[in-house]
């Protein structure tokens, strides 16, 4: 759950670039270099307390087939005043509602930490709605949803939070002596882990598309051990790639990630 330490100021430059006429100017969505002719989306999910911005730079790494579509949560960045969600179904129900129009051509998804969780409940959706399947599901940093295992820190005192915050690393040290930040933060940081940590493992049937995950080889939160469940959630591929670092990859490491998603999607 790694903070932005600042406004991101660049999301209200970069709406120009949207591609329009595909909806990619709703609120939900960020898109940081127009590419209305991409043969492929790739719908980013961002951790809990994180905003779209995690992905503003992911456009200069992906080729450009490759259209990376970031979503903007409520209750973060500009959308700060809007309730943060703090249940899966609803959701993803609206989730479903924005994404339905922007998949028109071949899409991916891929979620990180909560984001992960987050995706896969939105394809089982959109597969309960009859709408097309993508090409991939990514998932990084999230432990298999199969061990159902406690989401901490959720319905946890703020002290409880605020260590799970230092012990997952990749927050500023500057955020822990600024309460005004914090208060400001934890909120919808608190939210986004109750989407997940009240979410039913629900028994569905697995869904038909194939699945790659990205564990970090010293991550203790999810590491490649608690990873390979992900196997369960499909009845097509699934494969591991363990990454050098923790629960946030280097930049050197997420730059292979991002290598190995994009022959993924274009071969």
């Amino acid at each position: 759950m790694r903070l932005q330490a600042r406004p991101d100021h660049g999301i209200r430059a970069c709406e120009v670039g949207r591609v329009t006429s595909a909806g990619l100017n709703s609120a939900w969505t960020r898109t940081y270099e127009g590419r209305a002719d991409a043969a492929v989306r790739l719908f980013c999910f961002p951790y809990a307390g994180a905003s779209a911005s995690v992905f503003r730079t992911w456009h200069t790494a992906l080729p450009e087939e490759i259209e990376p579509v970031a979503i903007q949560l409520p209750g973060r960045d500009d959308r700060f005043d809007e309730p943060a969600y703090e249940h899966m179904t609803p959701l993803v129900a609206d989730l479903a509602d924005v994404l339905s129009p922007l998949l028109d051509k071949p899409y991916a998804c891929y979620g990180f930490s909560m984001g992960a969780r987050v995706a896969l409940a939105l394809l089982h959706e959109l597969r309960h709605r009859g709408l097309p399947a993508p090409k991939r599901l990514f998932v990084a940093s999230s432990a298999a949803p199969a061990l159902r295992r406690l989401v901490r820190g959720w319905d946890e005192p703020e002290e409880g939070l605020v260590a799970y915050l230092r012990e997952l690393g990749g927050t500023p040290p500057e955020l822990f002596d600024n309460p005004g930040l914090l208060a400001l933060f934890l909120p919808s940081l608190r939210a986004d882990l109750s989407v997940v940590g009240t979410c039913p493992i629900a028994e569905t049937t697995p869904l038909d598309v194939p699945i790659r995950a990205f564990a970090g080889d010293a991550d203790v939160e999810a590491p490649p051990a608690r990873m390979r469940d992900w196997a369960r959630e499909t009845n097509a591929e699934f494969e591991l790639t363990t990454l050098a670092g923790s629960h946030f990859f280097p930049e050197a490491e997420t730059l292979r990630m991002m290598r190995i998603i994009s022959a993924d999607l274009l071969t």
